[in-house]
């Protein structure tokens, strides 16, 4: 991998988004990479294959594993988990401009940033609308899914950039319709009974004698 200015910015895409599914899937991918030198990463991505980096992220990662699959708390644990993702996509992305000037590594922190909140929004709004399901099945499906994603999209992201920032792009797009189309799903059910439940207590009201 070439660092130019474009090969950077993809980079930061990709990894922003699987950021926002799984932040230390992500950065825990990273870290293994540059401690290994399996790829060629940007110089100020090399910080994360300190030991304390790995372990802490392959410890938060296995909780995350098992927190992200157990319906209801998922969406709990995606909810704390907002202040975590966002800031630290941001971070890397910092890191990974450190090459850039500096007004461009302000761009790229905040285009991270904001990937990264776009993909966690689209993310938790999907599962808000898997996670009513009586079922545990579709929460682990979806989670497990997103974990793989995660880290093959980073992994990908640093041996083609271009491409895995297409991708991510066109991923973001997908998930940002499929949530507005399964939250609209569940709003026209609780629209209906709202509207009737209303209409009846109107109906009773009006038959009521006076007085």
């Amino acid at each position: 991998m070439t660092f130019s200015p474009a090969n950077i910015t993809a980079l930061i895409v990709a990894a922003s988004f699987a950021g926002g599914l799984n932040i230390y899937a992500t950065v825990l991918t990273l870290g293994i990479l540059a401690r290994t030198n399996w790829v060629a990463l940007p110089p100020g991505l090399h910080g994360l294959g300190n030991t304390w980096v790995l372990v802490t992220c392959a410890l938060l990662f296995a909780l995350e594993f098992v927190a992200d699959k157990i319906p209801g708390f998922d969406m709990i644990w995606n909810g704390l988990q907002t202040v975590v993702r966002v800031p630290v996509a941001g971070l890397v992305a910092y890191h990974a401009s450190s090459q850039l000037s500096p007004q461009m590594q302000i761009l790229a922190t905040t285009l991270g940033a904001g990937i990264a909140l776009a993909a966690h929004g689209s993310k938790t709004a999907v599962r808000a609308a898997v996670t009513p399901s009586p079922e545990p099945v579709s929460n682990i499906a979806l989670s497990t899914s997103e974990d793989v994603l995660a880290i093959g999209l980073t992994w990908f992201a640093t041996h083609h950039p271009i491409i895995a920032a297409s991708m991510a792009g066109l991923l973001l797009l997908l998930a940002i319709l499929a949530a507005r189309a399964l939250l609209r799903a569940i709003r026209t059910p609780f629209r209906k009974l709202f509207r009737s439940d209303l209409e009846g207590e109107t109906r009773a009201a009006e038959q009521k004698p006076p007085g």
